[in-house]
């Protein structure tokens, strides 16, 4: 049978849970005074995918702290998010258990992104196995490659995007690598760094349709209209740096061996584990 691993990034499908049920404050909090909400929600995300998949190893990334390189390169990078939810706070380290009780290994380096984590261990194994990338975060596209596969989660459970170098050359007119180029100018504001102001995904796609990378469009500056040659002139320095921020680490120092990774749940600890959660109707609505 041939391989196929799926990395997960687990604050996307914990997130995700987590908010999809705090909406209605439904923290499903245990005997113990403990919220269980997005521990749960992400179990059933993460069984909805492996039944759909079937992938033979998975692997959980984790984000370490949140503090990381990126905070040296841009002091203010993230600053402006608020912090988690008390009733979420408790959930972090209940998800980690609830991945080891499921054999899954946790993977993740302080002072680097879970993104960081993915993109290393897919760089890793590509050439053994396909790989799945499970995630809600439209950034990890710029993983894409041959083997190398993206699923984004959609609304509820078991609805999916899925994508390739292929669909995203059809859906946008450019590369993976182009993808890093396009959040240069445009920036992002959940993470805090402007890029260009002035320059959205309009323009800046149509600039890399045209030119190819950043350094392209800097080659033929003289080009440009004269607004947009404003635009990048006066930001070229946060352009740079916008684009290094953006730029996922595939090179980081991490080195999980595949076979670690292979899928097989022990059900008596499992069932242990949810037990000890109080999952209510978690063989029928998890597994």
């Amino acid at each position: 049978m041939s391989k196929r691993v799926m990395l997960v990034d687990g604050m996307a499908l914990l997130f995700r849970a987590f908010y999809a049920t705090a909406v209605s404050n439904y923290y499903m909090i245990n005997s113990k005074g403990v919220p269980t909400n997005a521990v749960y929600g992400m179990v059933k995300h993460l069984f909805s995918a492996v039944r759909e998949y079937e992938p033979t190893h998975v692997v959980a990334c984790w984000d370490m702290g949140s503090k990381t390189f990126r905070n040296d390169m841009l002091e203010s990078y993230k600053a402006n998010r608020s912090a988690p939810p008390e009733e979420m706070v408790p959930q972090f380290d209940l998800a980690k258990e609830v991945m080891e009780a499921l054999h899954i290994p946790n993977v993740g380096l302080a002072g680097y992104e879970a993104d960081d984590c993915i993109g290393t261990l897919s760089h890793h194994y590509r050439e053994e196995a396909e790989v799945l990338i499970l995630t809600g975060d439209q950034d990890m596209l710029q993983l894409l490659e041959p083997n190398v596969s993206v699923v984004l989660l959609k609304k509820g459970y078991g609805n999916y995007a899925e994508y390739t170098e292929e669909r995203l050359k059809e859906e946008k007119g450019i590369t993976p690598k182009q993808l890093i180029d396009l959040k240069a100018f445009m920036g992002d504001s959940s993470d805090n760094y402007a890029g260009v102001k002035g320059i959205g995904e309009k323009t800046a796609l149509k600039l890399l349709h045209q030119y190819g990378t950043i350094e392209g469009i800097l080659e033929n500056i003289s080009a440009l209209t004269k607004a947009q040659r404003s635009k990048i002139e006066t930001d070229l320095d946060m352009l740079h740096l916008s684009r290094d921020l953006a730029a996922i680490r595939c090179n980081v120092e991490i080195d999980f061996p595949l076979e670690e990774a292979l899928l097989q749940v022990d059900e008596e600890k499992m069932a242990w584990k949810f037990n000890e959660l109080e999952f209510k109707n978690w063989r029928k609505n998890l597994i």
